[in-house]
């Protein structure tokens, strides 16, 4: 029996002592995972900084090290925001890339035009990180507008683009290089009655991403359950990069299986499925979609996916259905997908959002997983690799421990008096305790039935090897829920 610690157990004067302390109580042998979160991106191109891994607390920590309104700076602002509706304690880790060698930056360029007849205020938006307001007063001129908008630009820290003032023009340069800052979009917004408009070249000429696989080959054995690409969605080269890193994880004597997750704002499902169409098979990746969102593909993955790791802390049987992201700047009603849009992306291996009273709202997520002919897709739902990995672990922690380590391993039936030996049918009991606790916490369905199917066995050819056979059955979550409305009259 425990001892209590409440007080010394040296003391002898007359007390009663209660120490209060949280403690979680889980059913026996069952450890759910600790969720954590890897972040793959980019520093700015004038921050140095290492290209070590490291954990962070704080965007205001990423921004320090890797740069202000750079790719990870951005991602960290949604994961790790200042109000703490974030990730929470989860652990964060930055994977940190440079840019690559070759590689250049999207350029945009905003050209006032007209006579000021009347005063107003504007702001530039990039992305949906907005500028600090400037004027156009009556008696301006193209050059003045142009220095004040330059400044209200660049007076945002986090702003992922450097404005410059040319004079007839404000040339902006996006804080990194590659193709992935392509997806930066930029609006200026303001009155319409003070006689300038500005005309906006977006983004573009970015070129070269840089290579995912060197920062991935740091992971190493610590579990980061979910990362988040803060490349662009198209980038094939990456996803391929991700998808064979990830199926190592899944491997026998790594069993460390993760779901990389990518952002897109595209409204047009035949585009924003076309590449999951074509990786049938991969279980890894998997894109969170925001039809016309304003915001950067890598915040729209790390605003959604702040919402998914915490549920799947937490309540690790729980799907993310109606989970709001309230962070994100919706698109408009007309580019969200209605829901015969919706199954079809789903079949094609593409998440989904809806919204709801303008608020963008998680609705199914998935992988790219689905195979033809496997009905239902079983890597289809990043929940069920969630439940995959709780069952994992909590195996893991059974037998990766000093008590099954290297014990005596004697036939069923035969008696001992060393305390430490292990027959098979001790095996079984112990998965058959975890596995009640697994349905406890409805991770899986019919406990009573896994526990019949659980057998194991001294290997017949090595006497030093148990082999085991745990047959579970995940539980369902309720996507779909059909109702039959039925009315009549009364007729008196």
């Amino acid at each position: 029996m425990a001892i209590s610690t409440a007080i010394s157990s040296a003391a002898v004067a007359r007390a009663v002592a209660i120490k209060t302390q949280y403690k979680k109580v889980l059913p026996a042998n069952v450890t759910l995972l600790p969720q954590r979160l890897a972040i793959v991106g980019q520093g700015s191109d004038n921050a140095v900084y290492s290209l070590t891994k490291r954990r962070v607390t704080s965007a205001f920590e990423v921004g320090s090290l890797y740069g202000y309104g750079s790719p990870l700076h951005l991602s960290a602002l949604e994961v790790l925001p200042a109000n703490g509706d974030g990730v929470g304690a989860i652990p964060v880790t930055i994977y940190p890339m440079a840019s690559a060698v070759g590689a250049v930056e999207s350029i945009s360029i905003i050209t006032p035009s007209g006579t000021v007849t009347k005063s107003g205020a504007y702001t530039v938006k990039i992305s949906a990180t907005a500028s600090k307001q400037f004027t156009v007063l009556v008696g301006d001129s193209v050059a003045s507008i142009n220095a004040k908008m330059a400044t209200a630009l660049n007076a945002v820290l986090s702003m992922p683009m450097v404005s410059s003032d040319l004079g007839t023009a404000v040339e902006l340069k996006a804080k990194w290089s590659g193709v992935s800052s392509n997806g930066l979009s930029v609006s200026v917004e303001g009155p319409s009655d003070t006689g300038i408009t500005f005309a906006i070249a977006q983004p573009a000429g970015g070129l070269i991403n840089p290579d995912v696989s060197v920062p991935l080959a740091q992971m190493g054995d610590i579990w980061d359950s979910m990362v988040l690409n803060c490349l662009d969605p198209l980038d094939i080269v990456a996803l391929t990069a991700y998808q064979e890193f990830g199926e190592g994880r899944w491997g026998a004597l790594t069993r460390r299986p993760l779901v990389v997750f990518t952002g897109t704002n595209e409204s047009d499902v035949s585009v924003a499925s076309a590449i999951p169409e074509t990786r049938k098979l991969d279980r890894v990746n998997a894109y969170l979609v925001a039809p016309g969102c304003e915001n950067l593909p890598l915040q729209i993955a790390a605003a959604c996916l702040s919402r998914i790791i915490v549920s799947a802390n937490s309540r690790p049987a729980n799907d993310y259905g109606s989970l709001t992201v309230p962070r994100l700047t919706a698109g408009t009603d007309a580019q969200q997908w209605d829901y015969p849009t919706r199954d079809l992306a789903v079949t094609s291996g593409c998440s989904t959002t809806t919204l709801r009273d303008g608020v963008v709202t998680l609705s199914d997520v998935v992988t790219f997983y689905h195979p033809d002919g496997e009905e239902p897709p079983a890597y289809r739902y990043v929940v069920d690799i969630v439940k995959l990995q709780n069952v994992i672990h909590s195996t893991d922690r059974i037998f990766e421990t000093r008590e099954w380590d290297g014990v005596p391993l004697i036939p069923d039936g035969q008696a001992s008096v060393e305390p430490t030996a292990k027959h098979p049918h001790n095996a079984v009991s112990e998965v058959g305790t975890m596995l009640d606790g697994l349905g406890s916490l409805a991770l899986i369905s019919d406990p009573s039935t896994a526990k019949k199917l659980t057998v194991a066995q001294i290997d017949p050819s090595n006497p030093k090897r148990l082999d085991i056979v745990i047959q579970v059955q995940l539980s369902n979550n309720a996507n779909i829920i059909s109702i039959d409305l039925n009315f009549s009259f009364f007729f008196g």
